[in-house]
């Protein structure tokens, strides 16, 4: 799949073009840091229009994930799960929990 720019500026960005509609649905600012090799801060902002994707931070963020950008790629990937990433301490979440559940609609395909 490539490294987490080219997944968020590309593939999610394509999604959220394809797919307005349930980026207003879910209507939230998250925000991915993502630290090791290939890692960066990203924003996905579902409530500007049209949902865009940018670099980060934004003090907008209202649910914000912390992980490594290899654990990210597998997360997206399917090889890791989010729950299990979750639990082992992999993938932190700060803010809205709510939101990060909603996040499977635009992460995945």
């Amino acid at each position: 799949m490539g490294t987490p720019k080219e997944f968020f500026e590309k593939t999610v960005a394509e999604r959220l073009k394809a797919n307005p509609q349930e980026a207003k649905q879910i209507n939230a600012v998250y925000q991915f840091e993502l630290s090791g090799e290939g890692g960066g801060t990203w924003v996905v902002d579902l409530k500007s229009d049209p949902p865009c994707v940018k670099t980060g931070p934004s003090p907008d963020a209202q649910c914000t994930i912390s992980m490594t950008a290899a654990d990210f790629m597998a997360v997206v990937e399917g090889k890791l799960n989010s729950q299990m990433a979750f639990m082992q301490g992999k993938l932190k979440i700060k803010g809205d929990m709510g939101l990060a559940m909603k996040l499977n609609k635009i992460l995945k395909s």
